[in-house]
């Protein structure tokens, strides 16, 4: 737990400077606090009482330290002045705490800030293995809700400083006025620490469980919002709805638990304080009635001791809700705590321009330790060939690839660019030498010019335009109201699936890498679209290291080297009709895709 608190305050130590001048401030705010009952018990027990009686003994004392005559005041005047001075302590006090409370809150906000961007950065410099076992929904939760925990630890602490401010300065003024009274009014604080102690840890597995639970109903909302065109197509939103519900309930039953164990805890340190306000009451009473203590002390002492009571009550409700905070922080650094296994090594190189010389060797990889996708991969992919990967699936092929820009790491064997192993350079350097366009490609929810831009921020419009002509996507860009301005909705919604394709082959262009990872381009596009986006991305290959995937067994057929994966590897390697003849896996392939003698795909015979 105290590990927590230390690793929460890391992340306020660069702002220690305004953090110390606002507890200055509510320092100097005690002394005006405990002014507060003076001028009411006045003008109550020694003022109004002595209406038609001389008031040449009319003095104001707080015990032995202060003492002010005003004999030389009339009573209308001196009514006045209580009451005026009631106004200018409440606007002093008020004034001092709302400039400190200020202060602490964009603290509070710099340092939530601070969390919320290292949680960020480091979700997405984890590996893809990290963000495959996990809905993306949770890694959102903790970082726009449980990241919220560390600006409750600090406002929590900082009231905790100022309850505690605040109960040693109230703590005096009684002890002043009687000690006996105040050890009292004390004897409670043992049965709250107990109480705390009682409950802290039910709050804590509470606060996680509810943490947990609004996670996954965040995660359900996310998946089925952005597939409801699926829902509605197959008419499932019953289905989904029961599911929501269900998740929805589970996390009001932990939130009707939280707030069970919140108001019992409640309700009992309430009864501890009326008990022992109570005790106060009558042992002052007593006190009164024997002569040992004035009326208008037994006054201040009980207010005191209501100011005393809100800060032990406080000390208790922040204890809890530091314990509540706990379960969310606690969550927010198991991200922070993740190993990366593709992490860069501390001599990492940068990676000047690359020729795309690829070599494997003896790479095996698997997604869990129980079940290798490959092994045994030994391939060479020279500077400027296009190399196709072709089997069955679930073969590897996409593993395969995304070996290369590290998305994974091999768990055995290596991988070499040029002939450096690619865990000897920078992830990001690697990366800029790699364009990739996928069978659907991604877009974000901005402009066609900024998604283009994408992989070169600091492209001109006239590259941008450039590259998508090349793609052949700048006639059907200007044709769209805004043009290259124009938002493209989320994920591209409001593109066709060809035009996003295209898009992407343009953003390929525009970062002009030389290698080039095609993850089946066109299987979800139509014969014609298809065969106008190959006639495109062939020119995207000119001149580049291409790997590809595809089924389209026509479209790859006349390749540099073709290599055909089955289980556990490489099976066969070769040109498309060198392996046609060798009559194996590939010659299957072709065979059943009805290519004729040149690759070209034929009519098929009728029955």
């Amino acid at each position: 737990m105290f590990s927590i608190y230390r690793r929460v305050f890391s992340y306020y130590l660069p702002y220690w400077r305004p953090t110390v001048l606002a507890s200055l401030l509510t320092l100097i705010q005690s002394p005006f606090n405990l002014l507060k009952p003076i001028p009411v018990s006045f003008l109550l027990v020694e003022v109004l009482p002595s209406i038609g009686k001389p008031q040449h003994g009319l003095v104001l004392q707080f015990r032995d330290f202060f003492s002010f005559s005003l004999a030389a005041y009339s009573l209308p005047q001196i009514v006045t002045g209580c009451c005026i001075s009631i106004v200018l302590i409440h606007l002093l006090t008020s004034w001092i705490n709302v400039v400190s409370q200020m202060m602490y809150f964009r603290v509070g906000l710099q340092g939530l800030l601070l969390l919320r961007t290292d949680l960020y950065s480091y979700l997405h410099s984890l590996p893809l293995k990290y963000h495959d076992a996990r809905r993306s929904g949770d890694s959102t939760f903790r970082v726009a809700y449980d990241s919220q925990s560390l600006q409750a630890f600090y406002s929590k602490f900082i009231f905790l400083f100022q309850s505690a401010k605040d109960l040693l300065s109230y703590i005096g003024a009684m002890w002043l006025i009687d000690p006996r009274l105040t050890l009292v009014a004390l004897a409670v604080v043992p049965l709250m620490v107990f109480t705390f102690r009682v409950f802290a840890k039910q709050i804590r597995d509470n606060s996680t469980r509810i943490s947990e639970r609004e996670s996954a109903v965040l995660s359900l909302a996310q998946e089925g919002l952005s597939s409801v065109r699926m829902v509605q197509a197959f008419g499932r939103e019953q289905h989904e709805v029961q599911q929501f519900a269900q998740s929805a309930r589970l996390s009001l039953e932990a939130n009707v638990k939280m707030q069970y164990t919140a108001m019992y805890s409640s309700m009992i340190t309430a009864t501890l304080l009326m008990a022992s306000t109570a005790a106060v009451c009558w042992l002052g009473g007593q006190h009164v009635l024997a002569g040992a203590l004035s009326i208008m002390s037994l006054m201040n002492i009980t207010q005191y001791m209501n100011y005393l009571y809100q800060p032990i009550d406080s000390i208790t409700s922040v204890g809890w809700d530091l314990e509540r905070a706990a379960g969310s922080a606690r969550r927010c650094f198991e991200v922070l705590d993740q190993a990366d296994d593709v992490a860069e090594r501390p001599n990492a190189v940068q990676l000047g321009g690359s020729k795309g010389d690829i070599v494997c060797e003896n790479v095996a990889f698997g997604y869990t330790p129980e079940r290798r996708i490959i092994s045994g991969v030994n391939l060479h992919i020279a500077s400027g060939q296009t190399v196709a990967f072709v089997g069955a699936t679930g073969a590897g092929k996409s593993t395969l690839i995304s070996l290369m820009p590290r998305f994974y790491d091999p768990d055995e064997g290596r991988i070499l660019l040029d002939g450096i192993d690619l865990r000897d350079v920078t992830k990001k350097s690697l990366r800029s030498q790699i364009s990739i366009v996928l069978q659907d490609t991604l877009l974000f929810s901005t402009t066609i010019r900024e998604n283009i831009a994408y992989g070169r921020a600091d492209a001109s419009d006239a590259e941008i335009i450039e590259a998508a002509k090349k793609a052949q996507a700048h006639d059907f860009i200007m044709e769209i109201p805004g043009g290259y301005s124009s938002q493209v909705g989320e994920r591209g919604s409001h593109l066709s699936v060809g035009q996003r394709q295209r898009i992407g082959i343009a953003r390929a262009f525009l970062k002009n890498a030389p290698i080039l990872l095609l993850d089946e381009p066109t299987s979800a596009l139509d014969p014609t679209t298809e065969a106008a986006i190959m006639h495109t991305i062939e020119e995207l290959m000119q001149g580049r290291t291409t790997l590809i995937i595809t089924h389209r067994i026509a479209t790859i057929h006349n390749v540099d080297k073709i290599v055909v994966l089955g289980p556990g590897g490489v099976v066969e390697e070769g040109r498309g009709p060198e392996l046609v003849q060798r009559g194996g896996f590939y010659a299957t392939l072709y065979h059943s895709a009805n290519l004729g003698e040149h690759g070209v795909m034929q009519p098929a015979k009728s029955s």
